[in-house]
């Protein structure tokens, strides 16, 4: 699956290449989200017009609307949604875990109550494997618990056993049911903010054997220095000929930081959501368009970014638009920040092939305006 062509020599960035049933991707990679099966505001033809090279999609949304019923029988989620390119799958384990008042948790698996209906719904690490094999996901995510922050050690500990009865069982559904023939699947390493809770984690799940890792239960409330505190207790432990998955991250300086610190995939619901906001990504920050400062700005959102959104469009104009609340405001905003992020990691990768990776991420941190380090 995973051939890592490259380590930097001045920090731990890595080059790699990810092959699935729908083509290769290069690593470093950023996987912009489309929980439902779209990218909010995007087209397909949007992603492929600046070359995304994966989308991200959620099992828990998609298995309570359309339904497996539908996505069967249009031939799994690639055709459903008309999207050629490689497809992960989240499990939908954050989702469920955050419908606090409305599930419960056992070790045979979750009973919840749907967001949408209220219908009674029972999620077991086989079913989610089952699930994702119908949907026909390139990469897919085993059922995980994520404990919240911040939480008890015994809590945190409750969810690493589980977590890991839980990749034991989806593992051997995996392969009992020869999914490994088209599909790929990554373990899930969790335990909170607690060091030896991590490292056991990590050590429990790599013991399972999965064909790429992730660090879950980040990006849930923690400040930034522990979530990096985190990640660099697990790294030394992740082999290196498996991709490593940084759940759920995050900012732009946060995904730099974090290819320095060894991680090669990425995803946040972030560049969407803040265009949906208003709010752009730029090489020097953010910028809020709606802000008045911008009423006679007739410059790009950025002047240093090549997308389709900055060479046609006036910051005026697209400020104008959000502020009447025209659904072409939003979706010029959230074009020009999924290409923004993007467009960084091939940056990222291009600064490793030369070896200056370090220089590269100095840079970029110094005019984006972060502490990060």
């Amino acid at each position: 699956m995973f051939q890592l062509l490259k380590k930097e020599k001045n920090t731990k960035a890595r080059l790699g290449i990810v092959t699935t049933a729908h083509g290769k991707i290069e690593s470093p990679f950023f996987m912009p989200v489309g929980t439902n099966g779209s990218v909010k505001t995007l087209s397909c033809e949007d992603l492929r017009e600046f070359d995304a090279q994966i989308m991200l999609s959620n099992t828990y949304h998609l298995f309570l609307r359309p339904g497996m019923d539908v996505i069967e029988k249009a031939g799994g989620l690639h055709k459903f949604i008309s999207w050629d390119r490689p497809m992960l799958t989240d499990s939908g384990g954050y989702q469920v875990f955050s419908l606090t008042k409305f599930r419960k948790i056992t070790d045979e698996g979750v009973e919840f109550r749907s967001h949408v209906d209220g219908s009674l719904c029972f999620f077991t690490p086989e079913e989610v494997m089952r699930i994702e094999h119908i949907l026909g996901s390139d990469m897919i995510m085993p059922l995980d618990e994520c404990a919240p922050y911040p939480c008890e050690y015994k809590e945190a500990k409750k969810s690493v056993e589980r977590t890991t009865l839980w990749a034991k069982r989806s593992r051997e559904y995996f392969l009992k049911n020869q999914m490994n023939q088209k599909q790929h699947l990554l373990g899930i390493i969790q335990g909170a903010t607690f060091k030896d809770l991590r490292e056991e984690s990590a050590r429990a799940i790599l013991d399972v054997g999965f064909d790429g890792y992730a660090i879950g239960g980040v990006s849930v409330g923690e400040p930034v220095d522990l979530m990096f505190e985190t990640l660099d207790w697990v790294e030394p432990l992740l082999p290196d000929d498996k991709p490593r998955y940084f759940m759920g991250i995050g900012y732009p300086d946060q995904i730099v930081k974090a290819v320095g610190d060894g991680i090669d995939m990425f995803d946040t619901c972030i560049p969407t959501r803040f265009g949906r906001n208003g709010t752009a990504f730029t090489s020097r920050g953010r910028v809020v368009v709606r802000n008045g400062e911008h009423a006679q700005d007739f410059g790009p959102i950025d002047d240093s970014c090549a997308c389709v959104v900055c060479k046609r469009y006036s910051r005026s104009y697209i400020r104008h638009l959000t502020n009447m609340n025209e659904i072409l405001g939003l979706k010029l905003i959230s074009y020009h920040n999924v290409y923004f992020y993007v467009n960084l990691m091939r940056q990222i990768r291009e600064a490793i092939k030369v070896d200056r990776y370090q220089e590269f991420k100095k840079d970029f941190l110094t005019k984006y305006g972060s502490s990060l380090t």
